[in-house]
């Protein structure tokens, strides 16, 4: 019974994901695409689809995974979203150099450009804080304070700019996933943070 629930969470998290990035690939926009093009949105959309392992693996409620393994696939995940959203910004970069200046300096004439970039600034401080942690020396709390924070601000960011976005992805499936991204997201930090004060009145 074990086995058939933990295959049956597995299976939902591959199909949230998947599922997506197949109706993408299926899209009939991408004949009037370059290849570097479609590789950029493509990254963007798998670095959507990681953002719905992140919050679960820190949290342990992956099945299958012990909690140490859990935190180090975090950890590795957290690194390949870093390199999705650089094969991203960059691929459309080449395509588009202009383009990418107004979204960067925020006067882009698009609705969702903002949001991707501030959640683009947003991954890289976390990538670069949790480099520079022990350099720093941040303490665990404020560490924790940190990360969430940034992460409230990447969640809502990037599915405020998936929403926005009228392109390949197919709007069922990406409603889907945005959901999931943040409703997972919410639970985790409730979770969390109820845990934490169970935990300071026991102290």
């Amino acid at each position: 019974m074990r086995l058939a629930r933990v295959a049956l969470i597995w299976a939902a998290l591959a199909t949230a994901v998947c599922v997506p990035i197949a109706a993408a690939a299926a899209s009939p926009l991408l004949a009037w695409r370059g290849p570097v093009y479609i590789l950029a949105g493509f990254a963007g959309i798998i670095a959507l689809g990681l953002m719905l392992f992140q919050p679960l693996l820190i949290a342990g409620y992956v099945p299958g995974l012990p909690a140490y393994r859990g935190r180090r696939a975090h950890q590795w995940i957290g690194g390949t979203l870093v390199v999705a959203v650089v094969i991203h910004v960059g691929g459309l970069w080449i395509t588009s150099p202009p383009d990418m200046i107004d979204a960067l300096t925020f006067t882009s004439p698009t609705p969702f450009s903002p949001f991707g970039v501030i959640a683009m600034w947003a991954i890289f401080a976390v990538a670069l804080l949790a480099v520079l942690r022990r350099r720093l020396g941040l303490r665990p709390r404020t560490w924790r304070i940190a990360h969430m924070l940034l992460a409230i601000v990447i969640v809502a960011g990037s599915v405020v700019h998936g929403m926005l976005i009228e392109g390949t992805m197919e709007t069922v499936s990406k409603a889907a996933l945005c959901a999931l991204v943040l409703a997972a997201a919410m639970k985790v930090m409730v979770d969390l943070r109820v845990w934490r004060k169970r935990a300071a009145l026991r102290g």
